[in-house]
């Protein structure tokens, strides 16, 4: 019981979480010009790794060691914390501004999961998660590097994913949009599942084949349907009920993740077809194989 209690204080009613405010005096990577400036540094540093390995004819894999199971189980660690910080701050905010829910017609929690009251600001529990979030997002960079290191295709498609997921991470913060708090929990939820998962098999654990593909697109897809039913709440709730808060933002949002649906049924498509032709290739290679350990046919001579 009293270990429950610590955790409860220090993920969600800890002095600092509670007076949380996002400001460019006291939140560092608050500013547009922050966010565009590292934007365009993370795709010069991207081009720049690319044209190195062109121009020293690197075509194989770089091996990169543990670099990949130790950022895995970074991020799993990270997105968990991240996950159960934001749910019990949530249920925290629920509990506090109840009361206030009359004035602004929320009706129900849900509603307040996908609609925040019009005039909300990015101040206390929740945005302080979701602050830890949007930073959370550079560390995941380094999936592209890694990528681009592996010379894995569409590497530069990951590019624009994660710089999506920072923007939109940030507009969130800026604009105090709803339904973010749904989509955290979603995403780091999903994100626990993919990097344990990478951690686990990083570090030599046994894991079935084809299991890796499996994870990553059953946790996209869910994440991806969970988003779309949200979005349609949005919807709902803003035209029905007296608007919501960052509902412009959320509008810019819905484009870029249109645009990261894209980029996720790409690589999906491409990753078949990379599959298709390999189990193609695969099967004319036992063909060609059982051939020749076959012996050859007898021939029978005649009786002259």
């Amino acid at each position: 019981m009293g270990s429950s209690k610590g955790i409860t204080f220090y993920l969600a009613e800890h002095p600092s979480i509670v007076g949380f405010r996002w400001s460019p005096e006291k939140s560092w990577g608050s500013t547009w010009s922050f966010l565009i400036y590292s934007i365009v540094l993370y795709y010069a540093a991207a081009l720049i790794l690319h044209l190195l390995l062109h121009i020293f004819r690197r075509r194989r894999p770089i091996p990169l060691g543990p670099i990949p199971a130790l950022h895995s189980l970074a991020m799993a660690l990270t997105s968990a914390t991240i996950f159960l910080g934001i749910l019990l701050s949530s249920l925290a905010e629920i509990r506090d501004t109840r009361w206030f829910w009359r004035r602004t017609q929320t009706s129900t929690p849900l509603h307040w999961f996908l609609c925040f009251p019009i005039g909300t600001r990015s101040s206390g529990r929740v945005f302080f998660w979701s602050y830890v979030f949007y930073l959370s997002r550079f560390l995941h960079l380094m999936r592209s590097f890694f990528s681009i290191l592996r010379r894995r295709p569409n590497a530069f498609s990951r590019l624009f994913a994660h710089s999506a997921l920072i923007c939109m991470s940030f507009l969130w913060l800026e604009f105090s949009q709803s339904f973010q708090v749904l989509a955290i929990l979603s995403s780091t939820l999903a994100h626990v599942v993919v990097f344990g998962y990478r951690f686990w098999v990083g570090v030599g654990l046994p894991a079935a084949d084809g299991a890796g593909f499996v994870v990553v697109l059953g946790c996209q897809v869910a994440v991806l349907c969970c988003n779309l039913v949200c979005h349609f709440g949005v919807i709902l709730l803003h035209f029905g009920r007296g608007g919501c808060s960052g509902i412009g933002a959320w509008l810019f949002n819905s484009v870029l993740n249109a645009g990261l649906l894209l980029v996720f049924l790409n690589f999906y498509v491409l990753k078949k077809g990379i599959e298709e032709e390999d189990f193609d290739n695969g099967r004319q290679v036992r063909k060609l194989i059982t051939a020749s350990e076959q012996p050859p046919p007898t021939v029978e001579k005649k009786d002259q």
